[in-house]
């Protein structure tokens, strides 16, 4: 196409909001132009409660959807107090509408009092956010092969079974693993020895359907986590096929004897007043994404 026919396309599109009635055009668009496979009417809206002011924004030429950046929202008690939260989504414009890019990623920053994270980042686009000021989260993270090593039976148990996590978790825990229960592309697990507890979220990544590994995106206990990491790994393997467990040492604290040190992907966050420290994984893509 003739740069000056995709310039005049270009002015002709507008950046709008995408509410509820968006949804299945916003999908379809997304189906048909990044990926086939991703059920993305379900993955565009929360499960949880969220006060939540759109989807994300989209761009139009006319009756037509030629852009779509996508957006999930929480809010948060840290340190005390309420947080907002926006985690910037999948980020997808055609080619000839590719000069107003910008325009969805800076309509999405005006909205006013959201401290926002990009779990996800493409190479080019880290480029753009860190011009932004969106700074890195460090994701040094440890590979911990999942083998078949022999455990005491009893002593540390561990299910998938939703009643028996419901059964073992209470207050804030509990209510974070139900705003995440159906969220399409977390898992859940529930690590009990004796009298203590942890919850671990996780989403799968796999090869052609094949092998694979989890990825952890949070545990409520990370010291029990450590002490339980062999029946853990090896139910990981055995349950769900999965060859490794990658766990960031900002989640789990400190790199297992048993694993490799590697980076993980890139993650960045903008705020003004959160520290990389209080930015996590939940109420995000990668628990609502299936990729």
């Amino acid at each position: 196409m003739r740069a000056d026919l995709r310039a005049v396309r270009a002015v002709t599109a507008e950046v709008s909001p995408i509410m509820d009635a968006d949804v299945p055009a916003v999908a379809n668009f997304l189906r048909v132009n990044h990926n086939d496979r991703t059920p993305w009417s379900a993955s565009c809206s929360e499960l949880w409660h969220a006060d939540r002011p759109n989807h994300g924004f989209m761009l139009s030429d006319g009756q037509r959807v030629v852009g779509v950046l996508l957006a999930l929202y929480s809010e948060r008690l840290v340190a005390g107090r309420l947080e907002r939260f926006c985690n910037m989504g999948t980020w997808c414009v055609l080619p000839e509408y590719r000069s107003k890019s910008m325009t969805l990623v800076r309509t999405l920053l005006d909205q006013e009092g959201f401290h926002i994270t990009v779990l996800s980042p493409n190479e080019g686009p880290q480029e753009i956010l860190a011009w932004l000021k969106f700074r890195f989260l460090d994701t040094s993270a440890a590979l911990i092969p999942n083998l078949p090593w022999p455990s005491l039976p009893g002593r540390t148990k561990i299910s998938a079974d939703p009643v028996v996590i419901e059964r073992s978790l209470v207050g804030s825990a509990l209510a974070l693993y139900r705003d995440h229960a159906l969220a399409l592309a977390a898992r859940h697990l529930v690590v009990t020895r004796g009298r203590e507890s942890s919850h671990v979220m996780y989403r799968e990544f796999r090869y052609k359907d094949a092998l694979g590994y989890a990825m952890i995106l949070y545990v409520s206990n990370p010291e029990l986590i450590h002490r339980s990491l062999i029946p853990l790994t090896r139910h990981l393997l055995l349950s769900r096929g999965l060859v490794a467990t990658l766990a960031e040492l900002r989640i789990i604290e400190r790199r297992p004897v048993l694993s490799f040190s590697l980076n993980n992907r890139p993650k960045m966050f903008r705020s003004a007043s959160l520290g990389p420290e209080q930015i996590d994984y939940l109420y995000s893509e990668l628990a609502c994404v299936p990729w």
